[in-house]
């Protein structure tokens, strides 16, 4: 399942980094270790987007100006998702970076039907590589077009697919037809107008800073259905739990999709059509971080 979770922007024009990711992370770990429940502790099959709202961009980072801003959360699981969630509501205050926000509503996407062959694209940087400590080589870039760019994508999707337990062993054995065929249609205009489609990020885990090399483009995966409803529904790459690798249907009619889901604040008050926040962004704004 995919929520939508919107909350309301006390401060407008206030930012936060171009890359926000870790802090969102930060948010909602803090939540689930708040709410209690061990067995979520190091759940680790959701995925999230980055903070999507109007915006400008400054050397600061990203300024927000909407009177609603939207978070996309995904799980298969809806008893992780509704734990989550509370934990969240029972926050009427949030800080996030320079952000003062209140969790709104929730709306639910529909979801679609997957076929053997989608195009995709990213609303969330996309990792491959994940690092040791100390290593450099989560910041190697590694071209879209290549087959190692696919391999290390099928290689991390498969291992976190068998790990999962949701899978018979004849089942994992029929999922090997996997490619990523990225737009280098996409890519190559973005080189043209020296734009950037691959940035270094940050990402924390067990207090360990580490930089890993993430993309935003779009691509066409060619795989089994059960393995498009995997990382449509969990993330693609590395780090998906961190908020990395979320990814939407490219082309698909963002206001047909949604219907109201069971959590909201009481007394609140619909928002103006005008004010209605944006959930999916094909390309990202761009930063001050370095460059291919």
């Amino acid at each position: 399942m995919r929520i939508r979770l919107i909350f309301s922007l006390k401060n407008k024009g206030a930012y936060l980094p171009f890359h926000h990711q870790y802090i969102l992370a930060q948010f909602l770990k803090g939540l689930i270790v708040k709410g209690g429940k061990e067995e979520f502790f190091n759940y680790n099959y959701f995925n999230f987007s980055g903070l999507k709202g109007q915006t400008k961009v400054s050397r600061s980072g990203l300024h927000y100006y909407s009177s609603l801003v939207t978070l996309v959360l995904s799980s298969p699981n809806e008893e992780f998702v509704d734990y989550l969630l509370e934990q969240v509501f029972d926050t009427p205050k949030i800080e996030l970076g320079n952000l003062i926000l209140s969790p709104e509503y929730t709306e639910q996407e529909t979801e679609p039907t997957l076929e053997t062959s989608n195009k995709f694209v990213c609303i969330s940087p996309l990792v491959l590589l994940t690092p040791a400590f100390n290593d450099e080589s989560g910041k190697r870039f590694i071209n879209p077009d290549t087959d190692e760019f696919s391999d290390l994508l099928y290689e991390s999707t498969l291992t976190r697919m068998e790990r999962s337990g949701w899978y018979s062993q004849e089942q994992m054995e029929s999922f090997y037809k996997f490619q990523v065929v990225p737009d280098m249609n996409y890519v190559n205009k973005l080189r043209e107008q020296q734009k950037k489609f691959a940035r270094i990020y940050s990402v924390y885990d067990m207090d360990v800073k580490y930089e890993v090399r993430g993309y935003t483009l779009p691509f066409t995966l060619y795989a089994a259905p059960e393995v498009q409803d995997f990382v449509f529904k969990c993330g693609l790459g590395a780090f998906t739990h961190k908020g990395f690798g979320m990814l939407d249907l490219a082309n698909h009619a963002v206001n047909q999709r949604t219907e109201p889901y069971k959590f909201k604040r009481e007394g609140f008050v619909p928002y103006k059509p005008s004010d209605k926040p944006k959930s999916s962004e094909s390309e990202e704004s761009e930063g001050t971080q370095e460059e291919i």
